[in-house]
């Protein structure tokens, strides 16, 4: 189960975080690493902040982009500070480590975490289900990358052995490349009827990408809708 959850780092600047990750990783049982854009390579200090964690450095995933890293993650969970401007479905760290965990059963799942200096951009965060936010101290929040994925990793494991002797049933959702072809599909389908002014959009994609991320919409519910739509785009192609 633990071999389905992949840590994601997202344009990683210093070497010594990306050691420091792996160690943090394998104290908690995790070992599949991504590298998305990284801004470099692992080297000597990565090898040394590992502490004998280089196996995951060895392993480890370099990818080009977030969406490459994520496309086949059935859930995926961005880390993030609380924002005014985005509001997206949020976890508490424990809540983020039994998602993980449970779904991890099924498929692969990706927790994600931004550059040292900024953290993740919005059009990153809007390709996650949820993001988690760390309540540390607000007086004193230097959590630096290693701890911050500390903490979710122990969570994560927390959740994994509580599991362990359970049976639990299995839930199947669409791959993040599937919600994308379903998004597109639902902005092709709003246009063709009118609902959406191709050269005035807004905000309405939007917004029905917070309320169907918050919804977790599971397989076949995604088959039905992804008819309903096919079924209004034949009715609009035939009024015409």
């Amino acid at each position: 189960m633990l071999s389905n959850i992949r840590v994601v780092l997202v344009g990683t600047s210093h070497p010594g975080n990306i050691g420091s990750v792996a160690r943090a990783m394998k104290t908690m049982g995790l070992s599949n690493l991504y590298l998305a854009e990284p801004r470099c390579e692992p080297d000597g200090q990565s090898v040394a902040l590992a502490a004998g964690a280089c196996d995951i450095l060895k392993n480890l995933t370099r990818v080009e982009s977030l969406h490459e890293a994520i496309k086949d993650c059935a859930l995926v969970i961005g880390t993030s500070a609380r924002s005014r401007t985005l509001d997206w479905p949020l976890l508490d760290p424990r809540q983020a480590g039994g998602k993980l965990a449970a779904e991890a059963v099924s498929g692969p799942v990706a927790i994600v975490f931004g550059r040292e200096n900024h953290g993740l951009y919005n059009e990153e965060l809007q390709a996650c289900n949820y993001h988690v936010f760390i309540p540390a101290n607000p007086e004193y929040m230097s959590l630096n990358l290693a701890q911050a994925v500390q903490i979710i990793c122990y969570e994560t494991r927390i959740a994994h052995l509580a599991l362990e002797n359970q049976a639990a049933e299995v839930t199947e959702y669409p791959l993040m490349e599937e919600n994308e072809r379903f998004f597109e599909h639902l902005e092709r389908t709003l246009t063709g009827t009118g609902f959406i002014i191709k050269n005035h959009p807004g905000q309405v994609m939007t917004k029905l990408r917070r309320l169907f991320t918050r919804a977790r919409i599971e397989n076949h519910e995604m088959n039905i809708l992804r008819g309903i739509l096919t079924s209004i785009e034949k009715a609009v192609g035939s009024k015409k």
